[in-house]
């Protein structure tokens, strides 16, 4: 296997191990067995520990000595911290998008819209939450400040584990498709304080399932 297929291995098993995650086929506290893995995927176990370098990164998984590896648990405390930032991070982003959206830069928000809808009715929860993230990748890339969406970009990667929770249940995935649209009735309105709270409030989907689903486990 030369490099780039290495690294193109290497991006697959990523892909494979964050979806699992979000899909809640590995929760919260759930091992990670190197040698399980590798077999199930048929890797490398230098690509499955590069793999897990990365996930550690972003904040999905954790390495403890005796311990391996682990989903991360995040606290409530963690959870509030991370959305936190994400707020900050997406207010600062609408505040940067030129309203009205213009017809060019508003196409893709759209198209990853339809997909989403086509999702939710399907009831399909991977295209759902692939088709979500492309909606808000497309969004926040409206902003112009590469950098700024890059930081979204990652900091919403680590509430895969948060959004666990809310994806396997259809109401959430109705209530997020309802805000994304009016978050484009807003971009086409030029109605920038409506996309700001908007964007604000559709945060709480996922961190108060996650929230309330740790009360009912640990009763705190």
């Amino acid at each position: 296997m030369n490099a780039l297929q290495t690294n193109e291995r290497l991006d697959e098993v990523i892909s494979i191990l964050q979806d699992e995650i979000v899909l809640g086929r590995l929760p919260a506290g759930a091992r990670l067995i190197e040698e399980d893995l590798a077999e199930r995927y048929k890797v490398k176990r230098h690509v499955l520990r590069d793999a897990f370098a990365e996930l550690e990164r972003i904040g999905l998984i954790e390495r403890r000595r005796n311990r391996g590896v682990t989903v991360r648990q995040l606290t409530p405390d963690d959870v509030n911290q991370i959305y936190t930032v994400r707020e900050i991070l997406e207010r600062a982003a609408t505040r940067s998008i030129e309203l009205p959206l213009p017809a060019a830069a508003l196409a893709p928000i759209e198209q990853a819209q339809r997909r989403h809808d086509d999702a939710v009715a399907a009831a399909s929860a991977p295209d759902v939450f692939r088709a979500n993230f492309e909606f808000h990748d497309a969004l926040f890339a409206a902003c112009g400040n590469p950098y700024l969406a890059a930081a979204i970009e990652d900091f919403r990667k680590k509430t895969h584990v948060i959004w666990s929770y809310a994806i396997i249940k259809p109401e959430y995935f109705r209530n997020a498709r309802d805000e994304h649209h009016m978050m484009l009735a807003a971009l086409r309105s030029g109605d920038r304080d409506a996309l700001e709270e908007l964007c604000a409030r559709h945060l709480d989907i996922s961190r108060r399932a996650y929230l309330e689903a740790h009360r009912l486990r640990f009763g705190d």
